[in-house]
């Protein structure tokens, strides 16, 4: 009898400690432009994204100028231009202060090395040089982007004195390629060329787990989550973009989860959102605007569904501003329509169970 109280205390607390110590989830969201903002905008929107309990701001090395997405910007070049050898750093020194301010909010950066979408823009040499399809097979060209990643995990916080590859304490992860060939048009090549760079991420770090190494997405759910990207070693983060709403599913996402817990790896919803009008979710160009309150709803219902199958979610994007309503309107301004909505699921990310523990790399 004494044997069996004992027997069922221990039983007991083992329970107790299981549950109380099991791993949260979190909300994050993405700003591409981040870069650009002034003191003010950053204050505003930092403000915000802690009030709603983001943990991660996702941001982007691409140049941007005047006014994006409603928001008056200080202007910077993209990191590279015309050749390999063209650097402009003042995209990395916005940066620099910006994370660590963001540090001051409980906000860590999640760094999009480069952009699919400067690649099929042409707005630098990767694109000009060898165009969306080559640029992942040449050997001249996955090298020039070996070295940039060197360089911008090389460059150093004048805030800390320390470079961005020993910086934890502000930066939460990095990606090689936001979307990377998007069109996927070479699936075996752009595998490989994930891990490449991945390889080449984790040898900048040192092969330090202080900072994540994630890929950048896909255009949906499946072909964001490649079969080799779970057996790439260098990977610790499959990153998932679902703009369809069938994509938002419970039970569409769990066997992912599953698949990357056996395999090790970690997943994040890195872009998703609720269209402001009326036209398809995964194509939110055009149409009339819903009510406040379904899109309210919209945003509640797909979030807590990404909650339930324990994967933390990053919006596209929440705005320092109110959102201008301009194309593929996703956006959510603080303080403004909808911000209510998207804050209260925020909120409810950061109590929701996660399949994943990330507890090691937030603040």
């Amino acid at each position: 009898m004494k044997f069996s109280t004992f027997f069922t205390g221990v039983l007991f607390s083992f329970a107790s400690l299981s549950t109380t110590y099991a791993a949260k989830s979190f909300s994050a969201s993405n700003l591409y432009y981040a870069a650009g903002l002034k003191e003010a905008q950053q204050t505003t929107l930092l403000q915000g994204l802690q009030s709603a309990g983001v943990k991660v701001l996702r941001v982007w090395l691409d140049g941007q100028s005047e006014t994006t997405k409603g928001t008056p910007i200080d202007s910077f070049n993209s990191l590279q231009g015309d050749s390999p050898t063209s650097w402009d750093d003042t995209v990395l020194n916005r940066l620099d202060g910006l994370m660590v301010k963001a540090h001051g909010y409980g906000i860590k950066l999640l760094i999009s090395i480069h952009s699919y979408n400067a690649l099929e823009g042409k707005k630098d040499f990767y694109g000009k040089w060898y165009g969306t399809g080559n640029f992942y097979t040449n050997t001249d060209a996955i090298a020039q982007f070996k070295d940039r990643i060197a360089h911008v995990l090389a460059h150093v916080n004048p805030s800390n004195g320390k470079t961005w590859a020993q910086s934890p304490e502000y930066i939460f992860a990095f990606e090689a390629q936001n979307e990377a060939m998007h069109p996927q048009g070479n699936p075996t090549a752009l595998a490989s060329w994930q891990c490449t760079m991945a390889q080449s991420i984790k040898s900048a770090l040192k092969n330090s787990q202080d900072i994540l190494v994630s890929t950048g997405g896909g255009a949906y759910l499946s072909n964001s989550l490649l079969d080799p990207y779970f057996s790439c070693a260098a990977l610790d983060v499959l990153a998932i973009h679902a703009y369809g709403t069938d994509d938002f599913g419970t039970a569409k996402l769990k066997p992912y989860v599953d698949r990357a817990k056996s395999s090790g790896k970690k997943l994040i919803m890195q872009e998703w959102g609720a269209c402001y009008t009326d036209a398809s979710n995964n194509n939110c160009n055009g149409g009339s605007p819903i009510s406040a309150s379904t899109r309210d709803a919209n945003i509640k219902k797909w979030a807590a569904q990404i909650d339930a199958a324990g994967i933390p979610w990053f919006y596209w994007q929440i705005l320092p501003n109110p959102d201008p309503h301009h194309g593929w309107d996703y956006e959510v301004g603080i303080n403004d329509v909808n911000w209510g909505s998207l804050k209260e699921a925020g909120l409810a990310a950061s109590k929701a169970e996660a399949a994943f523990d990330f507890g090691k790399w937030l603040l």
